[in-house]
């Protein structure tokens, strides 16, 4: 293992994995505001690039036509990424996922994925059976209700997946004002919290349709 249990997790012991971030699937997450979702993953995923972290970014059904391909933010955010399409629900039974974890090297695992209560719960508690360390970022995920994210966080930590939160994530990765990277870093922390304070200026949640 990359590193003792606990403590910071590091940018060069960490590996970050996105799943589902498809517009109908996104579509059906009404709990909480949409566009803060996609800016936080959006911003993570460009912040890790930044940091030489591995991505591994996935898809379900696009090829068997039951969903659409990645939201065009995130894509934006990953254009050398190439999304690994599945069919199974649990991304960690793939075993093109699987490889492309085991290839990174890493075993500090951080994840998200819409919806929390399957397309983050399953693969996540799965890896920690396998012996993976898991972080979620919680302020990227969604769901249909309260009830269902909440319990898929509450289920997360008892099982030991560690929650965290964007800002927090990014901090932790790369902690160092005199990095490097601290000054492309500072202009990214600037864009990503004007776009976060005006959404949260004006909250916009979604409301399900009547056939949901």
């Amino acid at each position: 293992m990359n590193g003792p249990r606990g403590g910071a997790w590091d940018a060069a012991d960490c590996a970050l994995l996105l799943m589902d971030y498809q517009d109908n699937v996104l579509g059906t997450i009404f709990e909480q505001d949409r566009r803060v979702i996609e800016l936080n993953v959006s911003t993570l995923a460009t912040y890790a690039q930044m940091l030489d972290i591995p991505v591994i970014l996935s898809t379900v059904a696009v090829q068997m036509g039951v969903n659409g391909p990645t939201i065009s933010s995130l894509q934006a955010a990953l254009p050398e990424v190439e999304a690994i399409d599945r069919t199974e629900r649990n991304a960690w039974r793939d075993p093109t996922f699987m490889a492309a974890v085991q290839a990174t090297g890493r075993k500090r695992l951080v994840m998200s994925g819409i919806s929390t209560s399957v397309c983050l719960q399953y693969p996540a508690v799965s890896a920690l059976a396998d012996g993976y360390e898991v972080c979620f970022i919680e302020d990227a995920v969604g769901d249909s209700t309260k009830e269902l994210h909440d319990i898929a966080v509450m289920r997360l930590a008892h099982t030991g997946a560690v929650p965290n939160t964007t800002q927090a994530m990014m901090a932790e990765w790369d902690s160092d004002w005199a990095s490097p990277l601290a000054g492309a870093a500072k202009d990214l922390w600037i864009d990503y919290r004007d776009k976060w304070t005006a959404l949260l200026r004006e909250p916009e949640h979604f409301k399900p349709s009547a056939g949901f």
